[in-house]
């Protein structure tokens, strides 16, 4: 009995005291939640004052740890810009930048009309009134990683489409080779492009002796203010098509050459001088047995006439030197250029022509001077474009430029020119040009009378959009 008794004492003591025992055990759980809720806190406190975030977590607030870790690292994470994401920039055109890689649409515009006045019966319906699209041309450079880049562009021109700066460059510190169909070391003028210049044509000697791209491989070396360029070429690209072989077939073009130039470009104070010389030899190859002539139009390109030009000859190779002499300070540049071309002919003596120019130029509008960059003269957006407080820039420009085709028994003429050109550009990549040119000959297409010793008036316009 007694034993039945202390069992029945023992379940009735557990029975009452239980619900004391379950509050007692749910306060220790509360009170080991807070602590591990407020230590939570505090290490999500600190490690957003690292982060520099804002702090997302009240005193009183109870929430779970992984509702406020999202709060609070979610504006960080919407602000962030993934890594392979293509930038946009707008330079005349799209450009689209991704690390090291990029790509943009290159494209130019130029309209020309122009008038030709010669001396009354000369027949020839090369000159008078004469308009044309000069060149169209469109295409895209870009780089792929910090060394290679590329350029491509097609042109249309003289109602048919070639390939003008097509190549492929490598660049490591001061060295830099390219290959591809590209300029070969030509003059300052020739080098500089057509939507650079100061007139609407370049120097008559650049014509005559036929400068152009040309197929080959050409390396640079860039230090300081001076540069070197040396290359070996073939020949222009539509001179190596199979079309050009003739009815026989085979390939007749062998020709090649090596060009080289040396520019020399101190900055003394504000004043940008350039000093540069180049040489050139070709062989001709089997274009030997062709026809050779120099000869160049009345200053426009819209004019098919030549009014002066040498006879055929039958040349085995040429040299050519020429000097180069350039300053830019502020609003006022001056250059002025000289080249002489040998031509060695088959089983004759060699004979020589000369070809020079030299100009002065200054911008009307304030702040406005003429670029110059690797060698060359280039463009700089107007200081007050129109439209922004200005009117663009405004250039003037006066140019001497002469050419020689006599020499021995060749008669080929001189040229003398005095031209006059307005450059009006009223936003970047815009510009209008309005020229004057007296040219002055002798020795030149005989006229009715047999006069050879006259002059013409050029009146030319063109407008350009480059990008």
């Amino acid at each position: 009995m007694r034993t039945i008794l202390l069992v029945a004492a023992a379940a009735s003591a557990t029975t009452f005291a239980q619900p004391a025992f379950a509050q007692a055990v749910d306060a220790q759980e509360a009170d080991a939640m807070r602590a591990e809720i407020r230590e939570l806190r505090t290490r999500l406190e600190a490690l957003e004052s690292r982060l520099g975030a804002p702090t997302a977590v009240q005193a009183d607030t109870a929430a779970p740890a992984p509702a406020l870790a999202a709060t609070a690292t979610a504006p960080a994470n919407a602000a962030k810009k993934p890594a392979d994401e293509p930038e946009i920039k707008w330079k005349g055109s799209p450009q689209i930048v991704q690390g090291d890689q990029a790509f943009k649409v290159k494209g130019r515009i130029q309209a020309d009309a122009n008038y030709v006045s010669a001396p009354k019966g000369l027949a020839d319906k090369g000159l008078g009134f004469g308009s044309e699209m000069r060149r169209i041309r469109l295409g895209g450079e870009g780089a792929f990683g910090s060394h290679l880049s590329y350029k491509l562009e097609l042109e249309l021109s003289d109602n048919a489409v070639d390939l003008v700066d097509t190549y492929i460059t490598f660049k490591d510190g001061p060295w830099q080779l390219q290959l591809g169909n590209q300029n070969a070391f030509w003059s300052l003028d020739e080098l500089t492009g057509d939507t650079s210049g100061s007139t609407m044509e370049r120097a008559a000697f650049t014509d005559a002796f036929a400068f152009e791209r040309r197929l080959g491989l050409g390396a640079q070396y860039t230090r300081g203010a001076l540069m070197a360029q040396l290359g070996v070429f073939t020949d222009d690209i539509t001179a190596l098509a199979n079309s050009s072989d003739g009815v026989n077939g085979g390939d007749e073009n062998n020709s090649y050459s090596v060009d080289g130039r040396l520019v020399y470009s101190p900055k003394i104070g504000d004043i940008q001088l350039h000093l540069g010389a180049s040489a050139h030899w070709r062989r001709l190859g089997r274009l030997t047995e062709a026809s050779t002539r120099y000869r160049q139009r009345p200053y426009v390109h819209s004019s098919n006439t030549r009014l002066i030009g040498t006879p055929a000859m039958n040349v085995e190779d040429e040299t050519m030197y020429g000097a180069e002499l350039a300053a830019i300070s502020g609003r006022l540049h001056g250059v002025a250029e000289y080249y002489t071309l040998s031509a060695n002919r088959v089983d004759l003596s060699s004979v020589a022509f000369h070809g020079a120019y030299g100009e002065v130029g200054y911008f009307l509008t304030k702040g406005d001077t003429r670029g110059y960059k690797g060698g060359i003269f280039t463009t700089n957006a107007p200081a007050h474009p129109l439209g922004d407080g200005g009117i663009g820039s405004v250039q003037v420009n006066l140019r001497y430029d002469w050419l020689d085709l006599n020499d021995r028994d060749i008669r080929g003429g001189t040229q003398d020119g005095y031209i006059a050109a307005l450059v009006w550009s009223p936003v970047q990549y815009l510009r209008f040009n309005v020229n004057y040119a007296l040219m002055h000959y002798t020795g030149a297409t005989a006229l009715p009378s047999g006069d050879r010793n006259y002059d013409a008036n050029v009146f030319a316009t063109r407008f350009e959009f480059d990008f």
